[in-house]
């Protein structure tokens, strides 16, 4: 009870949203069975509260002293029991509910991870937020339900065994009237369930609208388009609003239906044990036994419907996830995987080599020629034929290959967070220092402070080879600084820097830049390019740039022509001597 059991979720079972319930309720059942025992152990307690409240009475009537303790006793211990039972039950069901949702959240994250480039070219971004806010609730619910759910259906036996024995008629009743009830509240479940399908498909897009609005508003404001923009905002957020009426229309039936039908319910039992008593059929406490029942029969038939509606949200959520896991990746791990290893890093597509151990510059006539080669040669297009050593990369493991291989790009952003997690470093507060005294041996320590050390050196070296240090100096707390989301609190300049820097400490083998300095002044590009070398020796490194800062620190440069092919090789001032296509490519950017 102190860990949620969500550390190895498995493979999910992705054919269908009733079988990813399963999956879900598998993973967990020992505290879903220990849910439903305590559910019924807590609802039968309650069950049984009415017979020794009938006991009672009878024994008041006959003045029967020993029977009105023996009813009291029971009453006493039945309470507690109910109580008890009751805290227990409360806590597996919160159990069940966080396990199965962070379960859910825990393999759509890893899925999300391993589609990697293919998630957004096939998932709205929407899609994959809404399973995180909204869905992870209702798969929840449906293993939260269970425990009182199981609860009561067993209640609602044991009334009716107690009321058949006391009186058959009365007992058919409930018998037949229970499955009854149920059976109408079952009619509004199949609209509901259609419904919901609808309304969370368009919240979903919504969503994703909001994300694309919020990520592209400067873009917007520059090119006067918020108008165009909020106006198909506003309508898609109509029809969202239209469709959740539609389900509030139901859901009030629903809702209407658990209070109104067993309400009727309880009056019918009710009048029916009142002609029996005085008709002598029954005792004066059998009477109130019989209205207890009735009474209590609400609360497990409102349960009922209660389970049936959550379960449906489940199986709707679950749709959604299941939607997403049915995606599969570009790109697979071959079933006799290479292994990487170091050098020369080759494009046939392109004609374009890296020399390993070598800063190779990419000047390309049209930038997209230079980002499709990057990644290629990153294994991000499916169909890359890239090799390295003379090796496919499409015969490695994906794994091995982003260890081996990073790209890194403007479309990298930055996570809200301590400044110093999100640059690679590691810092121990001093809470955690006296904990590990505890637990470790001083050789054990010397070695954590010793990779601390490592960890720290690495970032601080990175910021200097971004030229980054000024903006760390800036901050308040320094590396310890929380930064917010997307790293909305730096320039644009700011950003591209920190990203550098953490693509830097992290010291791939190859390391792949695409535009690095595009969004820095002059002087900040000109201590990138006389850095980068000397922080980058003995690694491959390529870099997609036109700038003539960068390209003429690079020990070779590639020239790929309009055809996206490469034209021309050497070094920056051959090529300016040599190639005019690529002079002509490098002076435009100086004009500019």
């Amino acid at each position: 009870m102190k860990r949620l059991p969500i550390d190895e979720p498995g493979e999910p079972d992705s054919r269908s949203a009733a079988r990813f319930l399963l999956w879900v309720l598998r993973h967990q059942l020992p505290t879903i069975i220990a849910g439903i025992a305590l559910g019924i152990v807590w609802m039968v307690s309650q069950a049984l509260v009415p017979a020794a409240l009938g006991a009672g009475v009878d024994a008041l009537t006959s003045h029967d002293r020993g029977a009105l303790g023996v009813a009291g006793g029971a009453l006493l211990g039945l309470g507690t029991v109910t109580a008890v039972s009751g805290i227990m039950r409360h806590r597996f069901a919160v159990t069940n509910f966080l396990s199965a949702g962070f379960r859910t959240m825990q393999v759509t994250a890893r899925h999300a991870t391993r589609l990697g480039a293919t998630l957004p070219k096939k998932v709205a971004t929407g899609e994959v937020v809404s399973i995180g806010t909204t869905d992870f609730d209702h798969v929840g619910y449906a293993m939260d339900v269970t425990a009182r759910g199981g609860g009561a259906v067993v209640a609602i036996v044991v009334v009716s065994v107690l009321l058949l024995d006391v009186s058959v008629p009365l007992g058919l009743v409930v018998v037949i009237g229970v499955p009854l009830l149920v059976a109408v509240v079952g009619l509004l479940l199949k609209p509901l369930h259609q419904r919901r399908r609808a309304q969370r498909e368009l919240a979903g897009a919504l969503t994703g609208r909001a994300a694309d609005i919020v990520s592209g508003l400067r873009i917007l404001r520059g090119i006067g388009g918020e108008d165009v923009v909020s106006g198909r905002y506003r309508t898609e957020s109509q029809q969202v609003r239209a469709a959740g009426i539609r389900v509030a229309k139901v859901e009030t039936l629903l809702e209407g239906a658990q209070i109104l039908l067993p309400g009727l319910f309880v009056a019918l039992v009710t009048w029916l044990g009142a002609r029996f008593a005085v008709a002598g059929r029954i005792t004066p406490g059998e009477l109130v036994a019989f209205y207890a029942y009735a009474a209590f029969l609400v609360s497990p038939l409102r349960t009922l419907t209660e389970v049936a509606e959550k379960v449906t949200r489940g199986h709707v959520a679950a749709g959604r996830v299941v939607s997403l896991l049915r995606v599969e990746p570009e790109l697979h791990d071959p079933a006799r995987p290479e292994a990487p290893h170091d050098g020369d890093l080759e494009d046939p597509g392109s004609g374009f080599t890296a020399g390993h151990g070598r800063l190779t510059a990419i000047a390309a006539a049209r930038p997209e020629h230079a980002a499709a080669i990057a990644d290629r040669i990153g294994l991000l297009d499916p169909g890359s034929e890239a090799r390295l050593l003379g090796v496919p990369l499409r015969t490695m493991r994906i794994d091995d290959v982003r260890s081996h291989v990073v790209v890194a790009d403007n479309d990298d952003r930055l996570f809200r967070g301590r400044l110093r997690d999100e640059l690679g470093g590691h810092q121990t507060t001093k809470s955690d220092q006296t904990t590990k005294s505890d637990q470790t041996t001083k050789s054990d320590q010397t070695t954590k402070s010793d990779q601390t050390t490592k960890s720290d050196t690495a970032v601080l070296g990175a910021l200097e080879t971004a030229a980054a240090q000024d903006i760390v100096d800036a901050l308040p707390d320094g590396l310890d600084t929380e930064i917010a989301e997307r790293g909305r609190d730096f320039s644009g300049g700011q950003q591209q820097r920190l990203r550098l820097a953490r693509v830097l400490a992290l010291d791939p083998p190859v390391l792949v830049l695409v535009e690095p300095t595009s969004a820095v002044d002059t002087h900040t590009e000109a201590l990138i390019a006389r850095r980068l070398p000397a922080a980058r020796a003995g690694r491959t490194t390529v870099v997609c740039t036109t700038s003539p800062l960068l390209l003429d620190r690079a020990d070779v440069v590639a020239f790929v022509d309009a055809t996206g092919r490469v034209a021309a090789t050497g070094t920056h001032r051959e090529l300016l001597a040599t190639c005019p296509a690529y002079s002509a490519t490098v002076t435009r950017e100086e004009e500019a």
